[in-house]
């Protein structure tokens, strides 16, 4: 899809210059930074994601996992 958006001058610079650097095309490199960005601001959708992966694979917790895991975060240091 095509669209046209406006950006500061020394945000267009920098992405040129990065994208002749990466040897990816200007759109390749706006589609990733906008995946990205996305991502990253979407904590939401990972959550949802994960806790349909539980579900699906069963929120049952193994008595060793936990133990382990207890052991774990008690003896790492922060």
């Amino acid at each position: 899809m095509k669209i046209a958006v406006s950006v500061p001058q020394d945000v267009f610079e920098g992405a040129e210059h990065l994208a002749k650097r990466a040897g990816r095309s200007r759109s390749e490199l706006y589609s990733t930074a906008l995946r990205e960005y996305l991502a990253r601001h979407s904590p939401d959708e990972v959550t949802d994601l994960l806790n349909r992966v539980v579900d699906d694979v069963g929120g049952e917790i193994d008595p060793f996992v936990a133990a382990a895991s207890t052991h774990a975060l008690e003896t790492t240091e922060w």
